[in-house]
């Protein structure tokens, strides 16, 4: 059931790498990988490649059934055949598809090689089976010694196709060299027999020692696959038993191997084909899905349909309408019931009888009524629509007015000119409704009075009708007669054609199977060619009983035209007669017109109502692209928002003269954008502060600096100072660095203003082997803004602790 899915939605999607990407992944079926790898596999975006897969398991599964069933029944010998054969025909299938399903390499499992070999292996087992078969039977020895050839000889070709192939298991050599063998040695034994009873006992013996010699091949080199005891001791009693009965009675010769005449072969088995579909309990899932091009195939074909049943159907209510209106015109057939002139006749009593089952003039006052809320809410549902699309479309006008080229989306009024075309369509429809329901108002509004006469009971109706009294009794004169045959023929016709027209309604022929049937085969799509070609097959035969109806109506209208005017001649005129002549025809008018208005007006509550639903669908699509729109509005808007936001607000301001130049009076140079203070960067590599000059050291500060307690820790302020290099010269004490200084700690990533352990204020990065510091540090070298480290030294160390380094 898979597969057959597989084969169904084949055409109707588009599964490729660039359309419906979907891949699948199979494993060799008989690669089983190595130490250091996995089995091979390979992984493609083609249904055809997961069709063949699914396929090759298939068959795989179905030889499996076939190996497993009861060979010594009947029913188990023929499943196994069956089962073999459609292994066989799968492999056939595989191997004549695989490379155009692919477009590639397949791989070893699934290569035309592979394939064709196992379905060979299928064929020759599934011979096999009809050879038990035939022997279970006890047929002539003859017919089974062919069987068994036949199936030699497929086990050899498929032994032969992959001697040299390392595609297959290597356990399936053997087995295939040993059935080769098995099955050669059981023809000739059933040979062997034959010639017996043919008084050949030297061929007998020949066929025999053969048989032995090919069981004994198999015995000593296939033993461990395949036991052949009970054939060996078979072949070899048979074999016995002719050597002995030759050497005592017949003396034959014993001719060559190469002198025996061959074998005959019968093959009874064949590769089932592929047909889809393989499950009798198949379902399409998608069933209504089909092709694009089978789609609209089947659009123009249901357009083609209905012109033609409209057609049918307008030309039979035409003929209808025409000879009701004939017989109207004549007062037919109320003028040859009306024979007595003071009562109603039969054919009015039944159209009033008619028209009151149906609710009379309340039932077409009703339906008046609800067309124009059926309209008001339609256009209510249109109008809705339509303003949805105005108001997207207006606001989009006006942030594209106001953003200009950067408002880059595509214009709403060009992406709704498709909804509007069908918005236009919906008006046009509605206009053309209300037309034709202000007709139908008015047709009604004409024989309303008439239609409600009808609606009256029989003694309001009677008294209603003028009477009259003829001179003389026309009661079964041979006219009357006439008329009442040629009426009640038309009768016949008329119900003939309602019923031809329920017909025509019903027919109902799915042409998808055809259009994909010819896109499988042709790639294309002839839609006319094939549509005209079934329309004629089908509706040919009710377009020929159409035009019959037609031809025959002609005809009674015409003899009944004729049998009037002779009714008329023999019936007396005068004023009554004519006035009730009058007024019965204008009730059977108001019959035709109730019936027909009953029947437009019911057409147009159900137009209505089918349109209310394709204008709810044309809504929702509105509102789905309209609240699609909104939404890319919205973060259209954000992005411009934070655009803007990120824009300076004005351009680069110069510094005045006086701010840029330095302590000592020199102008720096030029430059058109301040000098930023420099700052911690996060994720770039710290700058360590400027090294500042060392200062002046004075006698007195030596002095009083050597005279300091060792074992005491000094206060930050009298810490010693670094020692200076030889040939310095410190500034002067109100000297403050020429720019700001950074932070004297580094910033690492992700750890924003981390400051480690502070240093000590008298601590110089640029000094070594600071050990014995002699002086004190000048606390105008902090940097600007930044206060003093109030961390103390350790207790125990005479100078600024250090970074540990072991000495060497």
């Amino acid at each position: 059931r898979y597969y057959d899915q597989l084969c169904s939605i084949e055409p109707k999607f588009p599964f490729s790498e660039n359309q419906i990407c979907v891949t699948f992944t199979w494993k060799d079926a008989f690669d089983k990988g190595s130490l250091f790898g996995g089995s091979a596999k390979l992984a493609l975006a083609s249904l055809g490649y997961e069709k063949t897969c699914v396929l090759f398991n298939c068959g795989a599964l179905a030889s499996q059934i076939a190996a497993e069933q009861n060979l010594d029944n009947d029913e188990g010998l023929k499943a196994a055949a069956k089962h073999y054969q459609f292994a066989s025909g799968a492999f056939q299938h595989i191997k004549d598809t695989v490379l155009s399903a692919l477009n590639r390499e397949p791989t070893v499992d699934i290569s035309p090689d592979t394939v064709g070999t196992l379905s060979l292996i299928m064929l020759a087992q599934a011979q096999e089976v009809f050879f038990l078969k035939a022997t279970r039977d006890k047929m002539k020895d003859g017919i089974i010694a062919k069987l068994a050839n036949q199936a030699a000889d497929y086990y050899g070709d498929a032994y032969k196709q992959c001697q040299y192939k390392d595609t297959l298991p290597k356990e399936v050599f053997p087995v295939l060299a040993a059935k080769h063998c098995i099955m050669q040695a059981n023809a000739e034994y059933h040979q062997s027999i034959l010639a017996k009873q043919q008084k050949k006992f030297g061929e007998e013996i020949g066929r025999l020692q053969h048989a032995a010699d090919l069981v004994k091949t198999v015995a000593s080199r296939y033993d461990e696959y395949i036991n052949v005891k009970d054939l060996v001791d078979k072949i070899n009693r048979a074999l016995t038993a002719a050597k002995k009965d030759n050497d005592f009675i017949y003396h034959d010769r014993v001719p060559d191997l190469k002198d025996l005449e061959s074998i005959g072969k019968a093959s009874l088995v064949k590769s089932t084909p592929v047909v889809v579909p393989l499950s009798q309990k198949f379902t399409d899932l998608f069933e209504k899905m089909v092709p694009l091009q089978v789609q609209q195939s089947v659009s123009v074909y249901n357009q083609r349909k209905a012109d033609v049943v409209n057609r049918l159907i307008a030309q039979m209510r035409e003929a209808t309408n025409l000879a009701n209106g004939v017989l109207a015109s004549l007062n037919l057939p109320a003028a040859i019931e009306d024979l007595s002139g003071d009562t109603v006749p039969q054919s009015i009593l039944n159209k009033s009888k008619s028209v009151i089952e149906q609710g009379g003039i309340q039932t077409v006052d009703q339906l008046i009524k609800d067309l124009p809320e059926l309209l008001q809410r339609n256009k209510e549902i249109l109008d809705e629509s339509l303003r949805l699309l105005d108001e997207e479309e207006a606001t989009d006008s006006d942030l594209r007015t106001k953003f200009k080229e950067r408002w880059q989306r595509t214009p709403s009024n060009e992406l709704y000119k498709p909804l509007r075309a069908e918005g236009t369509n919906y008006h046009n429809i509605l206009n053309r409704a209300v037309q034709a329901d202000g007709q139908v108002k008015e047709r009604y509004q004409t024989h309303r009075d008439t239609i409600a006469l009808l609606c009256k009971p029989e003694s309001e109706l009677n008294a209603a009708i003028p009477s009259a009294n003829p001179a003389k009794t026309l009661q079964g004169n041979e006219v009357v007669n006439v008329l009442r045959t040629l009426l009640a023929n038309l009768d016949e016709v008329k119900k003939e054609r309602e019923q031809l027209e329920n017909d025509l309604k019903s027919v109902n022929f799915d042409m998808t199977s055809k259009f994909l049937t010819a896109l499988a085969q042709d790639g294309a799509i002839n839609e006319e060619a094939i549509s005209v070609a079934e329309l004629d097959r089908i509706y040919g035969s009710y377009t020929q009983k159409v035009q019959e109806s037609v031809k025959k109506q002609e005809e009674l209208l015409k003899n009944i035209q004729n049998a009037h005017q002779d009714f008329s001649k023999m019936k007396q005129s005068n004023n009554e007669s004519n006035l009730r002549e009058e007024v019965l025809k204008n009730l059977a008018v108001a019959n035709d017109n109730f019936v027909e208005l009953v029947a437009n007006l019911k057409e147009g509550t159900k137009f209505y109502n089918e349109l209310t639903e394709i204008l709810l669908t044309f809504q929702n699509k509105c509102s789905d692209i309209v609240f699609a729109r909104k939404t890319e509005r919205d973060e259209l808007l954000k992005d411009l928002q934070q655009s803007i936001a990120r824009e300076p607000s004005a351009p680069s301001i110069p510094l005045p003269t006086y701010q840029t130049t330095s302590a000592g009076g020199s102008k720096p140079a030029a430059s058109s954008t301040p000098t930023p203070a420099p700052r911690t960067m996060v994720g770039t590599k710290p700058q360590p502060p400027a090294r500042p000059p060392p200062p002046v050291i004075s006698a007195a500060s030596s002095s009083s600096s050597a005279s300091a307690p060792s074992g005491t820790a000094a206060a930050p302020a009298a810490a010693p100072a670094p020692a200076p290099a030889p040939g310095a010269s410190a500034p002067a004490a109100s000297t403050a660095p020429s720019q700001a200084q950074g932070p004297p700690y580094p910033t690492y990533p992700g750890y924003p203003g981390y400051c480690p352990m502070p240093m000590p204020m008298g601590y110089n990065t640029y000094m070594y082997g600071q050990y014995n510091l002699p002086y004190a540090p000048s606390p105008v070298y902090q940097n600007p803004g930044q206060a003093p480290y109030p961390a103390p030294q350790q207790p125990g160390y005479p100078f600024p602790q250090q970074p540990y380094y072991p000495q060497q």
